[in-house]
């Protein structure tokens, strides 16, 4: 049996430095294996000096403890008592069995030392790399980047760290936060953690995380509007895109550099959209693209006093990451999408092809595109714009620059982040639901001009399940099962668990299939529609008595669907080789078929429609924004005793 891929790039280094990494990692398995019971031995402080300066730094090092099965929790990595002490000990013996092999191996072992040496193999010193704890493929040697290329990389670099901190002048952060419904925001967060920690008393989440959720749903339903093309401002009809004009004084005194001509075909009028840069600019004018949204964001997350930073995508996207004391990690935030903490979003469901991607603060940058890659070798591959340590210097120099008068305790707070974040961007990422689907925000052309409407690898919409209704012990005593979905809060209500509230309309489905919700700001409607460019979507609910030794005695279910045009949704109840096709109405509907049965599937298919907006032709639960007592669907399943 080979030895695994992380054993593998650990037997990489250099003969010294791997048999000092071995000792420890081998005290960190046998402390477990000899002592099973004892919490103390089962997790490991990112902070503590012997990790963070002599495992951290070393390819491989916690990649086998995470082969080990050890997991990443905020400020340790910890072994829970559900991992295999099976699998620990493989991995354990693993690096065992090469380490006695060295060092009995004496001459072979000063060879492998001095072919190592020679060919200047050392471990990665420097943490800001993820060379440090990835092997890479074998690639084609390439040429080295030219001086011109790390020039202009120093340029965006130096011209980015230096506009963030517009977002720290007093003056302008309290013009923001006149424009913000402070309060009013607040205290909706206030609610929303209440509500959360009665669902889940552990829940160690604070008012500040949910502000972020409430802030971003804002800036993107009643603040910013989205900019493809400007209508015209004489007839009010669909201009194009034709290039570019001068810019105006005025416009450069904003920062806009580059003004987009929005051209009336009609009017023969030509319509200047300045792209402005300076986020008090975008205070007024509240509209543009990605790069507008996440230049006046970060300016309002600031406002308000929460700890931001801009991320600069060099494959041309640009959005927020907001630090969480409660969490003590970065949240990903894009304003253009209403997204939190989804950071695969852009790899795995827009298809980019990801290579840099640079978070700048008013106290450091730092490379962050290693959150956002569950593929780390195809990302090393393209990072050719650069050598590697003239990206680790600069951003060292830069960094140290920037800190100069900080205090000692900041500059200790900034390293210890730090610490979290490298362990963070090695540990194994799988996508999340909200990761899968393609891009929400601008014109369907737009995307797929851009090749962000979906992964374009994938010729089957992606696909999510696994939750299923099963009775409570206080739903087995009152004998139902009652929940309610409200498009419009997004969440649902467990009215027979104590009103039970559960927010996310994916976190209760049992499938979903090219299926997201939709918010038309402009409108203010929401929805669950299919995603554009696909012929059909489709999400289901599961309902499971068969645990309780109960039967089903009735099932009614109210569900709202909407079609325009050829548009089509067909709602149906399966139960083993049954199904009943049932109306979207809005009305009450008994399904007696169901009766006598232990489990049953609500599946709602979105068809049809016409042209380019044809996934908007089929829609579940459409209602006003507004309307946030209203629900949209709701099923209430009546039991009885066997």
């Amino acid at each position: 049996m080979g030895l695994s891929p992380a054993v593998t790039t650990l037997c990489e280094n250099p003969n010294e430095v791997f048999m000092d990494v071995a000792k420890l990692l081998l005290t960190y398995a046998d402390n477990i294996l000899r002592n099973p019971h004892e919490e103390k031995y089962r997790s490991i402080r990112i902070g503590n000096p012997t990790f963070s300066t002599k495992l951290l730094p070393v390819k491989g090092a916690v990649e086998c403890l995470f082969e080990m099965g050890f997991e990443e929790a905020e400020t340790h990595l910890v072994f829970p008592q559900t991992a295999s002490v099976e699998q620990l000990r493989l991995i354990r013996e693993s690096i065992a069995a090469e380490r006695d092999q060295r060092l009995g191996g004496g001459q072979a072992a000063a060879q492998t030392k001095a072919a190592a040496q020679a060919q200047g193999g050392a471990c990665a010193s420097a943490p800001l790399s993820p060379e440090a704890g990835t092997s890479q493929p074998a690639t084609p040697v390439q040429q080295p980047p030219s001086l011109e290329s790390s020039m202009n990389f120093l340029v965006t670099l130096q011209s980015n760290f230096q506009h963030v901190m517009v977002y720290e002048n007093h003056e302008l952060q309290q013009k923001a936060k006149s424009c913000i419904p402070h309060q009013q925001l607040s205290a909706t967060a206030e609610k929303k953690m209440i509500e959360a920690k009665a669902v889940d008393p552990d829940c160690k989440l604070c008012q500040e995380d949910f502000v972020v959720l409430e802030l971003l749903r804002w800036f993107k339903q009643d603040f910013f509007s989205w900019v493809d093309c400007l209508p015209c401002s004489r007839c009010g009809g669909k201009t194009h895109n034709t290039g570019s004009l001068s810019p105006s004084t005025e416009d450069l005194r904003w920062g806009a550099q580059r003004v987009e001509n929005h051209f009336c075909q009609t009017c023969q009028l030509s319509n200047r959209f300045p792209r402005y840069n300076n986020p008090e600019k975008l205070l007024e004018t509240r509209r543009g693209r990605c790069g507008e949204w996440a230049n006046c964001f970060t300016l309002c997350c600031r406002a308000v006093g929460l700890e931001a930073r801009y991320i600069w995508d060099s494959t041309d996207h640009v959005w927020t990451e907001v630090y969480s004391p409660s969490q003590r990690r970065w949240l990903h935030c894009d304003s253009c999408e209403n997204t939190c903490d989804k950071p695969l979003l852009y790899e795995v469901g827009w298809g980019k092809k990801l290579c840099y991607i640079l978070a700048f603060s008013k106290d450091q940058v730092v490379d962050v595109t290693w959150r956002y890659s569950c593929k780390h070798p195809e990302v090393l591959s393209r990072r050719t714009k650069v050598q590697e340590p003239w990206l680790l210097h600069t951003i060292s120099s830069l960094n140290n620059t920037r800190q100069q008068s900080l205090s000692l305790q900041r500059k200790k707070e900034l390293t210890e982040r730090l610490l979290v974040e490298l362990v963070e961007f090695l540990s194994p990422k799988t996508p999340k639901p909200g990761e899968l689907g393609g891009r929400n925000s601008g014109s369907l052309a737009w995307r797929v001009a851009r090749g962000e409407s979906r992964a374009p690898d994938t010729q089957t919409p992606a696909r999510t399940s696994g939750f299923v209704f099963t009775p409570t012990d206080e739903e087995k005593r009152a004998q139902q099962l009652h929940v309610r979905y409200s498009v419009s809060t997004d969440q649902y209500c467990r009215v027979s668990n104590h009103a039970q509230v559960i927010p996310g309309w994916e976190q209760c489905v049992w499938q979903s299939e090219a299926v997201f919700r939709k918010e038309e700001t402009d409108w203010q409607m929401v929805y669950l529609a299919r995603t554009e460019g696909l012929s059909t979507g489709k999400v289901s609910w599961r309902f499971d008595i068969s645990p309780t030794e109960m039967k089903i005695k009735s099932v009614t279910v109210t569900a709202k669907s909407q079609t325009f045009h050829s548009g089509t949704v067909c709602w149906e109840a399966q139960s083993g080789q049954t199904s009943t096709k049932f109306s979207g109405d809005g009305t009450t509907q008994a399904l007696s078929n169901l009766s006598g049965s232990s489990e049953f599937i609500v599946v709602a298919t979105l068809r049809g429609g016409d042209g380019d907006a044809s996934w908007q032709h089929a829609q579940l639960f459409r209602q006003s924004s507004k309307e946030t007592d209203e629900a949209a669907f709701e099923i209430v399943v009546e039991l009885e005793t066997v």
